[in-house]
């Protein structure tokens, strides 16, 4: 599993918003740590939940426009996966992500051990800035959520 996360000092986060002209706040200094807090997959919704409960105050907007402005300075990124909710990852290192079927949850995989990940002729008129890949399938026997008894082979 990968862990490359960016440091959660308040500097750093400060330093990458000013970088994009974007203001520092102590809700998008929450949100981000929210984000960091159990470092999966959350929708936005689910990060509004989580941080409600140590900051009471703070509203839906403002959840949506921290989680803008955090993919916006690159500390967290955008993860859609088929046609659910947009989810948000505190994980930055180049990395794929497998979406179990039975559970709906969704792990971080590391690309450089993953030797089944497709060659991609990719024309010399293209220029790729990024690759977003997800795996599907089903978790394995230990998934406390999915139950399931078999393993993948």
């Amino acid at each position: 599993m990968v862990t490359d996360h960016l440091p959660t000092s308040g500097e750093s986060l400060n330093k990458r918003l000013a970088e994009k002209g974007l203001r520092a706040t102590s809700q998008r200094q929450h949100v981000y740590e929210v984000l960091l807090g159990l470092r999966d997959h959350p929708s936005a919704e689910e990060v509004f939940m989580r941080a409600k409960q140590s900051k009471p105050e703070i509203s839906m907007a403002t959840v949506y426009n921290s989680l803008d402005a955090l993919v916006k300075c690159g500390v967290v990124r955008q993860v859609n996966v088929d046609r659910g909710a947009t989810l948000f990852c505190s994980n930055m290192s180049e990395h794929a992500h497998f979406c179990c079927d039975d559970c709906g949850k969704v792990f971080d995989v590391d690309l450089k051990n993953s030797p089944r990940v497709p060659e991609v002729d990719v024309p010399s008129e293209f220029q790729v800035r990024k690759i977003d890949i997800a795996l599907h399938g089903r978790c394995t026997d230990t998934c406390a959520d999915c139950g399931r008894k078999e393993t993948i082979a």
